[in-house]
């Protein structure tokens, strides 16, 4: 599992640090993971260009260059303040060997060491300048611990960001690495040890596929397992308009652990459910979890009779206009961007520009876990958990793809998952379905994908060592 820390995190794991080692020892193990990383990723013939900001971040950029300088590459510098620079590392730098030069101007290699991670989302001035030039002339960057302009702990834009080809970020991922929509700004995530203790509970998360030893022992039927131990699925879905959505909701949970699936319904949409699906039992009856709302009459009557049970249940399309003040049961909402803004009386685009805030919102208020579908599909748990799903791709964006998930969340649920991590590892595995089919693809092909995906999630083994690097917030 990926984990990620805010910056009040980092901070107190620094002090920590620092009280052994002392800052300057900080500084320089800093220093010399982002010099190796330098010496490997830049061409030896071509100049580096570092665009340095103020305080330990330039600081630990400007050490880098000094040991870039004394191995003989060509380094030049470029002060955003000359009277705010870290002075000992602008010395050490200049004395091995680096130039100071005005401004960026046709350099094909860049380190961002603008701001770190105690800095606003944004840029003015100067650095809007230097990340506007980059945009247009596009040299490769790598970024010192964030690419300067994110928001580090939720992942906000709120004006001029750095672009990076590749991140080095120390000790442990930041929340604005992996969250959208700054995410895609960080391009190769590496992450550098240098000696800090971040072992409490992390800002955030975010599930890997070979993290199915979590969870397998909810999940696989034991010897002694029969179809209802194995948990049964309730399913209000679909209508005379948007039948498809039915089957659709039923593939998504036939492709999950449960061992029984029943579906209530309009009698001729529950007839062609079950001629479709004769696994599907066609009436009402027990059930260990409920699906409700994927291309559903837009009426309360069934989230209503649903929450009558008094068993988890998942809220999806229709069903998410007729939510209670808060829910008794564990409750998994699953909203895209427009429908979470409608919910919470707010544009969708305030929505897609602050998601974590948003999602938060909502699970506070409804006091259920939210799974906010998007390019960086979110889980958030009323007791203010987080995780973010890096699977899937932009063919994953088709008509009838949530209402498989949906399905399968449930499925998931009725297995003796709760609400969190239900949707975390739904999330995880639709998208990796979407990944291993490529595309184009249709939400049917993903459903038909995803048995073998949980089968091979639930036997994956990590391996032992294993480094976490991401690409764009993807592993590679």
């Amino acid at each position: 599992m990926l984990t990620a820390h805010t910056v009040a995190q980092v901070r107190a794991a620094e002090e920590a640090a620092a009280a052994t080692v002392g800052w300057d020892g900080l500084m320089q193990r800093a220093a010399e993971a982002l010099a190796e990383r330098l010496l490997a990723l830049l061409p030896a013939g071509e100049p580096v260009l570092v665009l340095v900001g103020p305080g330990n971040n330039g600081g630990d950029a400007l050490f880098a260059a000094a040991r870039l300088a004394g191995r003989g590459r060509r380094v030049q510098l470029c002060l955003l303040d000359p009277d705010a620079v870290h002075a000992e590392g602008l010395e050490a730098a200049t004395t091995a060997g680096a130039e100071l030069v005005d401004a960026p101007a046709g350099h094909r290699h860049v380190v961002d060491a603008v701001f770190g991670i105690g800095a606003r989302p944004g840029l003015s001035g100067r650095a809007a300048d230097w990340a506007r030039w980059i945009d247009a002339e596009r040299p490769f960057v790598l970024a010192v611990d964030v690419p300067s302009g994110i928001g580090v702990d939720d992942g906000r834009l709120d004006g001029p960001a750095v672009r990076a080809d590749h991140t080095v970020t120390f000790a442990t991922l930041k929340p604005g690495l992996l969250l959208g929509p700054a995410a895609h700004l960080a391009g190769t995530i590496d992450v550098a040890d240098i000696g800090m203790d971040l072992s409490g509970q992390p800002g955030i998360e975010s599930l890997e596929a070979r993290d199915g030893a979590l969870f397998r022992d909810r999940i696989v039927p034991g010897r002694d397992a029969h179809k209802y131990t194995r948990g049964v699925v309730g399913i209000r879905a679909g209508s005379p308009q948007y039948a498809g959505a039915a089957h659709l909701a039923v593939a998504g949970a036939q492709a999950g652990p449960a061992g029984m699936i029943r579906f209530v319904g309009a009698q001729e949409l529950s007839r062609r459910v079950v001629d479709r699906a004769p696994e599907v039992v066609g009436r009402r009856g027990r059930v260990q979890a409920w699906v409700v709302g994927p291309g559903g009459e837009d009426t309360p009557a069934p989230l209503s009779a649903a929450l009558q049970d008094e068993v988890p249940v998942v809220v999806d399309a229709t069903a998410l206009h007729h939510l209670p003040d808060a829910f008794e049961v564990d409750a998994l909402l699953t909203p895209h961007a427009g429908e979470l803004a409608a919910l919470l009386k707010v544009e969708r685009e305030a929505v897609e520009a602050e998601p974590l805030r948003h999602a938060r919102e909502a699970a506070e208020r409804w006091r259920a876990t939210v799974l906010l579908k998007g390019p960086r599909t979110l889980v958030v748990a009323p007791d203010g958990r987080v995780r973010v799903n890096l699977t899937g791709t932009p063919w994953l964006g088709t008509a009838g793809a949530g209402d498989v998930l949906a399905g399968f969340t449930g499925s998931l649920l009725a297995s003796g998952l709760d609400a969190f991590d239900a949707g975390s590892v739904g999330a995880l595995l639709h998208g990796l379905a979407a990944e291993r089919l490529g595309g184009p693809l249709v939400a049917s092909d993903v459903a038909r994908e995803l048995p073998a995906v949980l089968r091979d999630f639930c036997e994956a083994v990590a391996p032992a060592g294993a480094t976490r690097h991401t690409r764009e917030g993807k592993l590679p």
